[in-house]
């Protein structure tokens, strides 16, 4: 699978690096095994909020920071797994969506990272992670129509299909999906996005099934 980071990206973040990961699946309704590894998380996530604002917060930090270079207020468009770490905040449940979503999102929490998991079959030729052009837009899920201008997004043949912020329903996970590609956006060191693909690769195998495991970094 062909994936590439536009130059009107690195001019804005220089590291900006993708986590790749691609594997075989049959999607679940749950992730066995998923609500024990959750709660034996959410001590220390809820400490670490006491004690760190998500402006500081190790990878969501730099995530934000590169929102804001390429001209986008991380504030209004909020990093994904900032979302998900203000849902734990305020004390309101997780979302349920299946046995891969909500395995990537439990990856999304502990890492700092934002995480896509996408459908391949649903994804037509090279991807690229750029920059949004004025004018591009799609329907995030659950979220109603995103301004996509000056946000860094994936796009493949057919134009944006998912971004840090708010994925488009259009190659979404569904019980129907066979073969998925997750990306750790990372605008952060290396060494952390390996150390969060490494931690997503044994989630997807032993939580959701996952085989045919292959990752790697594009920088």
């Amino acid at each position: 699978m062909e994936i590439q980071i536009d130059a009107s990206v690195r001019q804005c973040w220089p590291e900006t690096r993708l986590g790749v990961l691609t594997f075989a699946v049959e999607v679940q309704k749950e992730a066995p095994g998923l609500a024990e590894r959750m709660a034996s998380c959410l001590p220390s996530l809820r400490a670490r909020m006491e004690e760190t604002p998500f402006a500081s917060w190790p990878n969501l930090a730099e995530s934000r920071a590169a929102f804001r270079a390429c001209g986008k207020d991380p504030g209004r468009y909020r990093v994904s797994s900032e979302a998900l770490l203000r849902r734990i905040r305020q004390g309101k449940d997780l979302y349920q969506i299946n046995s891969v979503v909500d395995v990537n999102n439990l990856i999304s929490l502990t890492s700092g990272f934002s995480l896509g998991s996408y459908d391949r079959d649903r994804l037509e030729g090279p991807l690229v992670l750029r920059c949004g052009k004025d004018g591009e837009s799609y329907e995030g899920i659950g979220k109603g129509s995103v301004n996509l201008a000056g946000l860094p997004l994936l796009a493949d043949a057919r134009g944006p299909v998912g971004s840090p912020c708010s994925d488009s329903p259009r190659a979404m996970i569904t019980e129907t999906t066979r073969r998925c590609l997750c990306l750790v956006y990372g605008f952060s060191s290396r060494a952390a996005l390996e150390a969060a693909v490494a931690e997503a690769a044994e989630a997807f195998a032993s939580l959701s099934g996952a085989s045919d495991m292959r990752s790697w970094i594009v920088e």
